[in-house]
């Protein structure tokens, strides 16, 4: 019991699979009240559902929480394991006459004919809710609900309620789906003898079709962010501006974790649904990806290369390294970099590439004329110092007045096509810059070499 009443939270996951992307949003919230508070955030695993309940999903929670940089929370305890506890308070509620085993007439072959029930006083209740203001509740048509299959077999409205009691719970910060379980909970509060804690129920996080986001709206669980390569303070920030929004007349959306503690106000938190955006997820990751210093960006983008691209021949972490910048201002999240690779956008700055030599002409141009454009730029290139190509501003003032004189079209396009060999890739002066000198120059030539055979 919590006799101090230091600021509690809870986060309750079910280990049912792969965290929902609004219990993420739910725990985040609990986690940045708690330390507004000073207080802590308790995690327990509410595994009374034995059926669906396994223990090789707890991983997947604490992992997500340690991802997320969220680690103010002692050891999560287990239902499983409280069995003996929720029995103890069951036996005193039938001994005072608060709950009766109740016989029942199964509807169906193999259900209970036995069930323990809360005999309820059948009157109005009421509580404050901190995001939509009082709320009154008449329970008498709740009738004597249940609250036990057995002595050893508590619902979750009677084990929520105890474990919330024994922890010192003191905010219920959770989904408004559970609004209508409220009543009954505060009903057993009262018969155990536990205080009220107080009660915050967020919106619904909806698809962009604005029903209850699921599977079909694609990416949906804390798991999925993960793999698809986003960053921990990006999704921390994202999911956080879902239902809440800094003060009115401020812009900002881009918050580390430190800045939220500082910014989040629970009061502030919407009523209506929240909607899942995973274009605007992405926009955020792209902020918090172009803060990212060098050595992380280049560590990650390491990481997300697939070893089709790391296996070529002309690979080596220095070339990767000059093309840092042009990955930095294309991806927005990290699996961007496969996608590169699966659509033919990387292997060329690897591996030498192929094409046929009418692919290097531009337009209405000839053979001719290409091939005297590319010995010009080649000759061009040879005379410039093995220091200027480290910096594209000087590749593009030595390039730049040949093909202003002589047709930008005709001078670029086979250039960048001798570079890359395809139709879409990034400008020559960025090709140049990542193969370096030596590589451009030898591309060049046989780019040249095709046209005169």
């Amino acid at each position: 019991m919590n006799t101090n009443k230091t600021v509690i939270t809870r986060f309750p996951p079910s280990p049912t699979g792969a965290i929902h992307i609004g219990n993420v949003r739910t725990m985040i919230f609990n986690h940045l009240f708690a330390l507004q508070n000073n207080g802590h955030m308790v995690v327990r695993f509410e595994d009374t559902d034995r059926a669906r309940s396994k223990k090789e999903f707890e991983p997947l929670i604490t992992e997500g929480l340690a991802w997320l940089g969220i680690t103010d929370f002692d050891q999560p305890t287990r239902q499983s394991e409280r069995t003996h506890i929720y029995r103890s308070y069951i036996e005193k509620l039938i001994a005072e006459d608060k709950a009766y085993v109740s016989k029942e007439e199964p509807k169906e072959a193999g259900q209970r004919d036995t069930v323990i029930r809360f005999k309820n006083p059948n009157k109005k209740v009421k509580f404050n809710d901190i995001i939509r203001g009082e709320i009154s509740v008449d329970t008498t048509d709740l009738g004597d609900f249940i609250i036990a299959k057995s002595l050893d077999e508590p619902i979750y409205h009677f084990a929520v309620v105890v474990d919330d009691y024994e922890a010192g719970i003191t905010h219920v910060i959770r989904g408004e789906d559970h609004i209508s379980n409220t009543p009954r909970q505060i009903l057993i509060q009262q018969s155990i003898g536990a205080s009220m804690p107080k009660y915050a129920h967020l919106p619904m996080v909806l698809g962009p079709d604005k029903s209850k986001l699921s599977k079909r709206h694609g990416s949906t669980s804390l798991q999925d962010l993960m793999k698809a390569g986003y960053l921990p303070n990006a999704v921390f920030n994202y999911l956080t501006l879902l239902g809440w929004h800094p003060k009115e007349g401020e812009e900002q959306e881009i918050f580390t974790p430190d800045e939220l503690v500082q910014e989040f106000k629970l009061e502030d938190v919407q009523k209506a649904g929240a909607v899942f955006s995973e274009e605007k997820l992405r926009w955020i990751n792209k902020q918090h990806l172009l803060k990212l210093s060098d050595g992380v960006f280049f560590s990650k983008v390491k990481e997300s290369l697939p070893t089709e691209i790391t296996n070529l021949p002309e690979y080596s972490e220095n070339r990767l390294a000059r093309l840092l910048p042009e990955l930095r201002e294309r991806i927005s999240v990290f699996s961007d970099i496969k996608t590169m690779a699966e659509e033919g956008e990387l292997e060329y700055f690897f591996e030498q590439p192929g094409y046929f030599a009418e692919s290097l002409i531009w337009k209405k141009s000839d053979k001719i004329s290409t091939k005297k454009h590319l010995e010009s730029i080649c000759k061009i290139l040879s005379d410039l110092d093995e220091g200027d190509w480290e910096d594209k501003l000087s590749i593009k003032d030595t390039i730049w007045p040949y093909a202003e004189t002589n047709g930008k079209g005709d001078v670029l396009w086979p250039l960048r096509y001798s570079l890359s060999g395809a139709d879409r890739s990034p400008d020559p002066i960025t090709l140049l810059f990542v193969l370096g000198k030596t590589e451009s120059l030898q591309r060049i030539k046989e780019a040249i070499s095709k046209l005169e055979s």
